[in-house]
């Protein structure tokens, strides 16, 4: 596969990147998806990246009216430049009045190859080195039969190749759907999908179908589409950076929290930590955050289960301020809805936050809410896989909380991430002396030596506090422990 030839961009970043590039110039592409799926706007940010290059663009359009493709832009803030002709194949009523020069297609029965002489015409005039169809349902229904549209296709394809013109048609897959004549002709074939989930905003993802002689990205992308145009997040592969950052140990800021830990958590290490809701998953991973501040480093938080000020406030109150590193610029905070965005479009935010920022801690709470954004689909773990090697080999140390169901004895994990993070934090609770207390272990650490203890900590004005290793007690991971001796010394809350 040869990669070198001179290629179009797109317009869209995450498009040339799943292009490896761009369009090859002087070759034909297809665009195909479902009315809505977003071909309109593709089709525009190509031609407005041939005008910014100074190349003179023309967009043929048998659907909609020049007028309403205006308007199209003009939602996006685009206005589109001279370079950009528009010529409108499908008239209105006043282009039936004799006196109007600019008639090219009057009806539906005017024959196919009279509309392709105008539509070359109309090519020859312009002379453009983009040209975008839209679309090509309306060529399909004057053909009328699948042989006499694929000889119009071909007729198409060499007048162009000739030209050496950029070609991207669009096909809105409402005259035949099941018609893949257009594939064996098009040089590379990109289909655009959009899904409506049971509850929250529908979902869209493109995949490159064919690109004849070069490599591209395969598989499905998400994809938005917002004010400003469309953004494709290319699936993440974490093969890609295969080089990984040396390791390099650091300090929770807790004695205690490190012993356990066995000296603290490397860099480049992803640390996931269990335990039934309210037993501080989201305050231990805002302390390891806190750490990396006060190391002069960069963190991010992506919050999915609480409103960000009610984090804040509830930070402030044990003594731990979130703001005046947000203000500083030194500590990212976004708030997730996992109803409106794609497992796609979130890995994105996180690597670039660590890309372009240099975040080296990152913090997702939760995984549950990372779970709802991917509700119905079916490669959580995949999607968690593919994120933590990349954050793990561009040296930054990622933290994730997973609330298990249940309070006590035997609780159920929903998403099962142990075997995949280098540590595993449990949180529990307990009962003892009549009181509610919980407890602290660490499951698993793969660089490195860890207490096999359990610990109780305590969470009041000074922050967490951890104690001494609870020897005597047994079941405390069951939550009814027994005590063979009075000695443990359990903590009690301070008014500091």
């Amino acid at each position: 596969m040869d990669s070198s030839e001179d290629k179009a961009a797109t317009g869209i970043a995450g498009l040339d990147d799943v292009l490896n590039g761009g369009f090859t110039r002087g070759h034909i592409f297809l665009m195909e998806g479902q009315p809505g799926a977003g071909k309109t706007t593709v089709g525009l940010q190509f031609l407005i990246e041939g005008a910014r290059c100074k190349e003179r663009c023309l967009y043929i359009t048998l659907s909609e009216t020049e007028r309403e493709l205006r308007a199209g832009a003009a939602s996006h803030h685009w206005s589109l430049a001279p370079e950009i002709e528009v010529i409108e194949l499908l008239p209105p009523e006043s282009l039936l009045r004799g006196d109007q020069s600019q008639s090219l297609l009057y009806s539906s029965d005017l024959e196919l190859g009279e509309t392709t002489q105008q539509i070359f015409d109309a090519v020859e005039r312009v002379n453009p080195s983009r040209l975008v169809i839209d679309s090509l349902s309306e060529i399909r229904l004057l053909a009328q039969s699948s042989l006499r549209y694929r000889r119009q296709i071909l007729t198409i394809k060499h007048f162009f190749a000739r030209l050496g013109i950029t070609v991207l048609m669009l096909d809105d897959l409402t005259s035949d759907a099941t018609d893949k004549t257009v594939h064996s002709i098009a040089h590379g074939v990109i289909r655009l999908e959009e899904h409506a989930p049971a509850y929250g905003a529908e979902r869209r993802r493109m995949r490159v179908v064919k690109y004849r002689g070069h490599r591209y990205r395969g598989g499905f992308h998400d994809f938005s589409i917002r004010t400003g145009g469309v953004s494709i997040f290319p699936r993440l592969i974490a093969a890609e950076h295969r080089v990984r950052k040396p390791l390099a140990a650091f300090s929770t800021g807790i004695p205690a929290f490190d012993s356990l830990l066995g000296g603290g958590v490397e860099s480049g290490s992803s640390t996931v930590i269990l335990g039934p809701a309210g037993t501080g998953k989201s305050l231990i991973a805002v302390t390891f955050a806190m750490a990396a501040l006060s190391r002069g480093e960069r963190a991010a938080l992506f919050i999915f289960d609480e409103e960000i000020g009610l984090l804040i406030d509830r930070m402030k109150a044990i003594n731990i301020d979130l703001e005046s590193p947000r203000d500083q610029g030194r500590l990212v905070i976004e708030q997730i809805d996992a109803a409106e965005l794609s497992p796609g479009e979130f890995a994105h935010r996180v690597c670039q936050t660590v890309d372009q920022e240099g975040t080296k801690a990152v913090v997702i709470d939760s995984l549950n809410g990372y779970q709802s954004a991917m509700s119905e689909e079916h490669s959580l773990i995949l999607h968690i896989h593919e994120l933590l090697q990349y954050l793990n080999r561009r040296g930054a140390a990622t933290f994730m909380t997973v609330a298990q169901h249940g309070l006590v004895g035997d609780m159920q994990t929903p998403v099962n991430v142990t075997y995949l993070a280098d540590t595993v934090i449990l949180l529990r609770y307990f009962e003892a002396r009549g009181r509610v207390r919980r407890a602290i272990s660490v499951m698993k650490k793969r660089t490195g030596q860890h207490e096999s203890t359990i610990r109780e900590y305590i969470v009041d004005r000074g922050g967490l506090r951890l104690g001494q290793p609870l020897e005597q007690f047994q079941g405390v991971l069951r939550g009814v422990p027994l005590y063979a001796s009075k000695s443990d010394r359990l903590l009690e809350a301070t008014s500091r």
